[in-house]
């Protein structure tokens, strides 16, 4: 099987660019929550990601928005108030997401 190769001679690979955009530590846990639990503020996303340090948690979640997965609602209120959901693109990542929740309850030891 002949894999594409681009005109830098560089693999076009589909699992490959996906994996570009939800690849890393946080960014699939970050859409599962959102997918599942809603649209969520900061700092309910912190405390559903422990461990998460608050510049890789705001890097991720830019990476995600400048994707088109989520949206960021800022409000001009005191405190601000900042809250993260799905888009429409980002709930089509939802049926990957739930086979790797599967597999994962099935293969792991929790």
């Amino acid at each position: 099987m002949d894999t594409p190769i681009d005109q830098e001679g560089k693999l076009k690979c589909s699992i490959e660019y996906t994996l570009k955009k939800i690849g890393g530590k946080w960014k699939t846990v970050i859409l599962w929550h959102l997918g599942t639990d809603g649209t969520l503020r900061y700092n309910e996303l912190r405390r559903l990601l422990p461990g998460v340090a608050h510049k890789v948690l705001s890097q991720q979640l830019k990476e995600l928005e400048e994707d088109g997965f989520i949206n960021r609602t800022q409000y001009d209120t005191i405190p601000p108030k900042v809250e993260y959901s799905m888009t429409e693109l980002g709930m089509t990542l939802m049926p990957i997401l739930k086979q790797m929740h599967v597999w994962g309850k099935e293969h792991g030891e929790f």
